[in-house]
């Protein structure tokens, strides 16, 4: 073979190479928006009235329960990076430190572009129409959550609660209000829920529309203009203690945080906070938390609570305008007339304080351990509606085989198939 047919002969593979390379690649790109064309479809905006809080739940079945070996894993989760992105974009969004007001707010107003949940672009305009038809007749109950880290930190943790949620309420359904889940990546993670026919979607928030009319809507426009100070808590994680508020008064529904178990139906609740703590002797609550709001639409206590979050704002305090904001506000209004709503024990939905999360994560120790684990099962199976994990001070604990968490993962997952090995990942 001489010189040139060599080379003619090399040039001609390559170019077969090179052909199949840029087939496979368009074959790809095609399949991935087949798989995502179900949560790009937009939904035309109407006029029908949104369902209310539906107060009967059918919890006999209980969908297709798949169980797996669960001992000695890593419930990771992310959210505590509260880091307010783009659907593409993860570079954090954290005010500087050891600045004054006035250096922070120029600061602000710099980046404003790069607060993607201030836009009102095409997305977050068929936020209603979306949510209207999402809540249909069919769903026995309407709940919501947030996300508002990158959909690739949506972690195990944040699963459990969906399949803990639907395994109390089958025929729920449940709407995450976040920018970076409503995406390819998102409904990737959300497959699984899905294609096993449960009702699970994810939709870019309107936050201009959901604050309209109310008490925070001056506040909202002048911090979208950069004229308040956001303060050092990065300001994602306050506008989601508000955009709850707002989407309960709004639709009316339920709002879980996504660091929580479900351990049995809602259904017999309506208009209810939950207590954290509670004086040990006079037995009055001492604080209230916001991880859990369940309330009809137009309550007037979530309109007291949206005014309270605009007239007293500060970014500065953790929980000021979260756990505290809830429970200055109670204290105020609970004995007036107009005000109907049920404020349930500790034990409802934080059966475990925060300091103390770390022990339901370890294994039985001793006879003793062992006994305290058998008796609080049972004091969850009874007045217990859920369980709120303390993100911030769990989310390393490892959850060890005979755990007070295995017995309860175990017996509230429904995909469960080796989704909560360590620190694996849902998304490929």
């Amino acid at each position: 073979m001489t010189r040139i047919d060599s080379r003619l002969l090399s040039l001609a593979k390559f170019r077969i190479f090179y052909t199949l390379l840029i087939v496979a690649i368009i074959v790809l790109v095609y399949a991935d928006n087949i798989i995502h064309s179900d949560s790009e479809q937009s939904v035309a905006s109407n006029n029908k009235a949104i369902s209310p809080l539906l107060q009967s739940y059918d919890h006999n079945s209980a969908g297709r329960l798949i169980k797996s070996d669960i001992s000695h894993l890593v419930l990771r989760s992310m959210q505590e990076e509260t880091i307010e992105v783009g659907r593409e974009n993860t570079r954090p969004l954290v005010p500087p430190f050891n600045v004054t007001e006035e250096e922070r707010i120029a600061w602000f107003r710099s980046m404003l572009s790069e607060f993607h949940i201030f836009k009102s672009d095409k997305s977050a305009k068929q936020f209603h129409g979306r949510v209207l038809e999402f809540f249909n007749k069919e769903c026995e109950g309407q709940f919501f959550m947030t996300w508002i880290s990158p959909a690739r930190s949506f972690g195990s943790r944040e699963f459990l609660t969906m399949e803990s949620l639907f395994k109390a309420h089958p025929r729920g359904c449940l709407m995450i209000l976040s920018r970076t889940m409503d995406s390819k990546c998102g409904y990737r993670i959300l497959k699984p829920l899905k294609d096993s026919g449960f009702k699970v979607h994810a939709v870019t928030p309107d936050l201009s529309f959901l604050l309209k009319n109310t008490p925070a809507e001056s506040w909202f426009a002048e911090m979208k203009r950069g004229k308040r100070d956001p303060g050092e808590i990065p300001l994602a994680q306050n506008l989601s203690n508000l955009m709850r508020l707002a989407v309960l008064y709004k639709y009316g529904g339920v709002y879980l945080d996504t660091d929580f178990i479900v351990l049995k139906s809602f259904s017999g609740l309506r208009n209810s906070i939950g207590a954290q703590s509670v004086d040990v002797v006079s037995k009055n609550w001492t604080r209230l938390n916001n991880a859990v709001l369940i309330f009809d639409m137009n309550h007037p206590l979530l309109y007291k609570f949206m005014e309270e979050f605009a007239l007293t704002f500060d970014g500065n305090k953790w929980g000021h305008n979260g756990p505290y904001l809830v429970s200055r506000v109670v204290l105020r209004v609970q004995n007036r007339p107009g005000y109907n709503f049920t404020i349930l024990p500790p034990l409802a939905f934080y059966p475990v304080d925060w300091s103390r999360i770390g022990g339901l994560f370890k294994k039985p120790g001793s006879p003793a351990h062992s006994r305290w684990i058998r008796e609080k099962l049972l004091q969850l199976s009874g007045e217990t509606y859920g369980v709120h994990l303390w993100n911030k001070q769990s989310s390393r604990e490892v959850v060890e085989e005979g755990s007070l968490m295995q017995r309860l993962i175990s017996d509230r997952c429904i995909i469960c198939n080796d989704i909560y090995s360590s620190s694996r990942i849902l998304i490929e």
